[in-house]
């Protein structure tokens, strides 16, 4: 015991002072009129109630400011605290003392006194800032309300206490006494003690009030899911358990054994790969131990039942009788040799092996040539069975190789899921419109065909959902495209790339006289009647009606005018006969929809022939110049693209470096403006090889000689007058039969090219080859009898050292 000065008794100092013993407190704030249980178990704590009990029982209540120190200092004591009345106290058998306090009121420490065996402290009572009635009673009435909307949450706290609440009328003890209710932070109750000003502490206390009625929502929201889905999971175990005992009392417990039962007998007789087999029966001993009714034994069934539908070693005998499957291909498709030479290269070569690798084929040409149908011809001309998948439009690598099984509704990809539907493992697999495959954020699809398309990996091809190997080197792969640049390189070169280019009008009758006309009569009920399409009909129908390298809008024109003969034979039922003829076409189908290009009546200055590809077949190409009076501008007409105007430059460049030796003003790029135009505005018009045909306009206008008006001409000029080869020779020729030309000029080194066109076309045809632009010049330009076109003193850029220009082959 310390000696207490003379001039203050124990206890007291002063009229707002005292001297009292100090208990630390951990993790516990007690405010005035709180009524708290303390456990002692510190020996300067114990030793500080015992003081406190010697005298009046008041003892100081201070928190520390960390809860975790055992032996705090003084400065590890909160200065602001609560004069407590010690009510009870009980001393354990432990050595720890169990008290029972009540808080009075704030105050704030002055000062410690030394004292070995506890805390002993001058306080100063503090004084509270009284509020304006007003300002006291709204903010009472919001405290009060807040409490009562927590307590309505929270059924631990009783009706009693809060009506006890509500009838608190200072509005300290109201606010010390919600606080000591709620479950605050340390630091959070320890401002509220701070604070002595009630301005600042009840709305305080109110945000506090707020945050904790949100989180206790919060934590109910929680609860009640967590309950609910609980109760879920019971409510189906109890289902379940009721299921399976209603099932016993029926007699049906033994469906799941039937069913695994069934498995395994599939399972015994499926001749599946090694890999397969473990995988089905490891997945079979996890479905015996599943509940029937659970969502993983769906998941599970599902999964086996997809293995062992799958047709691992089921096959289709391929036919080997050459000579049956090339008539097959004969009566299905007319034409289109390529494609049938390798079909029956490929069954001569699987007579003599007998274990080979599907072949992977990609049949590239416009629509309508007959791609998707051939495949088909070749599924019936092999004796395999046909699977067509469209691509277009697929974006999802999934679609390939499948989803995981990881996911709710999975399934194998296309390619797997098409095979279950054949029932075998050697169909041909048609992949329709493989270039028209695009790619977004879920993968690549054409990058997950390439595994499938390359003979050196899809026998082991793994589905993403089955994640096993399966062997597709047993089917025949055929796609179709229709532009080759549309499909991936790498993908390009898995594929043997075999190009349909378009029927030609020859071909295009024959296709319409033996099964376009035929099946359209059948289609619209005329069996019975005669009806017949001439020959002039149905070249009427090509030439001017329809506009394509296929035979799609043939067969449409076709299927119109037997309507219209359909609806003659049901209104006049006594005719029998119907004959289709070309007068009679316009009245069916209306005035002609395309003017057939045809050559010029006269030969004329500056105009020239010349040879155009297309998609849908070859056009004639007519070039015209124009000299006026000007300063040698160069004008280009005719929406023609970068290409063609470069060849344009180029011609011009030609002539101007070769004016002298084709006896032409040297100056003219000085006198005239020049202007080359190719009619048909409207269409879009590009390439090389109207190079040609260009600088022969230029040169028949700058001198005066007209060209001959049944030549036409493609080929692509150089700067020095070389004529380079050119593309899609046959179809341009096929258009020059068709327009009336009976001679053409084509570039030397397309003397090859001619094996692909019809002996029915090129034997109607002078054809010349020139490797030069002055044999181009020679052959197309008329001359009077005893001139010339070239000034002889003058030597070729590229003449032999003679001087003497080689003359093209000629034309009678």
């Amino acid at each position: 015991m310390v000696n207490i000065p003379k001039f203050y008794k124990e206890g007291e100092l002063g009229s707002s002072r005292l001297v009292l013993p100090l208990l630390p407190l951990r993790d516990i704030v007690v405010f005035p009129f709180m009524v708290a249980p303390l456990f002692v178990g510190r020996a300067r704590s114990v030793n500080a109630l015992t003081e406190a009990m010697n005298g009046d029982k008041t003892v100081f209540l201070s928190t520390q400011k960390k809860a975790g120190i055992d032996n705090p200092g003084e400065q590890d004591l909160s200065e602001m605290g609560t004069i407590g009345k010690v009510l009870q106290l009980l001393r354990l058998p432990d050595g720890t003392v169990k008290a029972l306090v009540e808080g009075k009121s704030r105050a704030r420490i002055v000062q410690f006194i030394p004292e070995k065996e506890f805390f002993r402290v001058e306080l100063e009572r503090v004084v509270e800032k009284d509020l304006s009635p007003a300002e006291t009673t709204a903010l009472m009435r919001s405290v009060v309300e807040t409490f009562e909307e927590y307590a309505g949450l929270n059924r631990s706290i009783s009706k009693e206490l809060v009506a006890n609440i509500a009838s608190i009328t200072d509005a300290s003890q109201m606010a010390d006494t919600v606080a000591s209710h709620f479950s605050f932070k340390l630091d959070d109750k320890q401002r509220l003690l701070d604070i002595l000003d009630l301005t600042e502490r009840l709305p305080l206390l109110l945000s506090l009030i707020k945050m904790e009625t949100e989180v206790f929502r919060m934590d109910q929201r929680i609860k009640t899911r967590i309950k609910e889905q609980m109760e879920k999971s019971q409510k189906q175990y109890y289902l379940n358990e009721q299921m399976r005992a209603i099932k016993k009392e029926m007699g049906s417990e033994d469906d799941l054994n039937d069913e695994i039962r069934e498995i395994e007998e599939k399972l015994k007789n499926q001749k599946m790969s090694r890999e397969a087999t473990e995988r089905v029966e490891h997945e079979l001993k996890k479905l015996k131990m599943m509940t029937p009714m659970s969502a993983e034994a769906t998941v599970v069934r599902n999964y086996i039942d997809w293995i062992l539908s799958l047709p691992w070693g089921e096959k289709t005998e391929v036919a080997d009788d050459l000579p049956k499957a090339e008539q097959i291909l004969e009566e299905d498709h007319y034409g289109l040799e390529k494609p049938k030479e390798r079909i029956l290269e490929y069954l001569a070569v699987q007579v003599l092996v007998k274990k080979m690798r599907g072949p992977i084929l990609c049949f590239v040409g416009p629509p309508g040539v007959g791609k998707t149908s051939l495949a088909k011809s070749i599924a019936r001309a092999t004796g395999r069975k046909y699977v067509r998948l469209s691509l277009g439009g697929v974006r999802d690598e999934a679609e390939i190789r499948g989803h995981r099984r990881t996911y709710i509704g999975a399934l194998p990809g296309k390619i797997i899921q098409s095979l279950k539907k054949a029932g075998v493992n050697n169909p041909v697999f048609c992949l329709d419109e493989v270039d028209k495959m695009s790619m977004d954020f879920r993968g690549d699809p054409s990058a997950a065909l390439l595994e499938v398309l390359d003979p050196e990996q899809n026998f082991s091809f793994n589905d993403h959902y089955l994640d096993l190997d399966y062997d597709l080197s047993d089917i025949m792969f055929i796609t179709t495209a229709n532009t080759l640049p549309d499909i991936p390189l790498p993908l390009q070169d898995r594929m043997e790339i075999i190009r349909l280019p378009g029927y030609t009008e020859v071909e295009k009758y024959h296709i319409a006289e033996q099964f376009l006309v035929p099946k359209q009569i059948k289609l619209n009920g005329l069996e019975g009647k005669q009806v017949a399409f001439s020959k002039n009909a149905v070249l009427a129908l090509i030439r001017r009606y329809t506009r394509e390298a296929g035979v799609r809008n043939l067969e449409r024109e076709i299927a119109s005018i037997c309507r219209k003969l359909a609806r003659e034979a049901v209104t006049d039922k006594a005719k029998n006969e119907f004959v289709v003829n070309e007068k009679s076409i316009p009245k069916h189908l209306g005035p002609y929809r395309f003017r057939q290009e045809e050559v010029e009546q006269e030969d004329q200055i500056g105009m020239v022939t010349g040879l155009a590809w297309t998609p849908v077949g070859g056009e004639l190409l007519f070039i015209e110049t124009l000299l006026m009076p000007g300063r040698g501008q160069l004008t280009v007409t005719g929406k023609l693209g970068d290409v063609m105007q470069e060849s344009a430059q180029a011609a011009m460049s030609y002539v101007r470096s070769r004016a002298a030796y084709l006896m032409i003003d040297e100056k003219f790029h000085r006198k005239y403006d020049i202007h080359i135009h190719i009619p048909e505005g409207a269409i879009p018009k590009d390439g090389p090889s109207a190079g040609i045909s260009m600088c022969t306009s230029l040169v028949s206008a700058l001198t005066k000689r007209p060209v001959h008006r049944d030549l036409a001409m493609t080929g692509e000029i150089t700067l020095r007058g070389r004529v380079l080869p050119i593309g899609g020779l046959k179809e341009k020729l096929i258009a020059a039969h068709r327009g009336g030309v009976k001679r053409v000029i084509i570039p030397k080194e397309n003397e090859k090219d001619l094996k692909d066109v019809p002996k029915s076309i090129s034997s109607q045809m002078n054809i010349a080859f020139v490797e030069h632009m002055d044999e181009v010049l020679s052959h197309a330009l008329i001359v009077r009898a005893g001139e010339s076109i070239f000034k002889k003193a003058d030597i070729r850029l590229d003449a032999p050292a003679e001087g003497k220009a080689k003359q093209g082959p000629a034309i009678n």
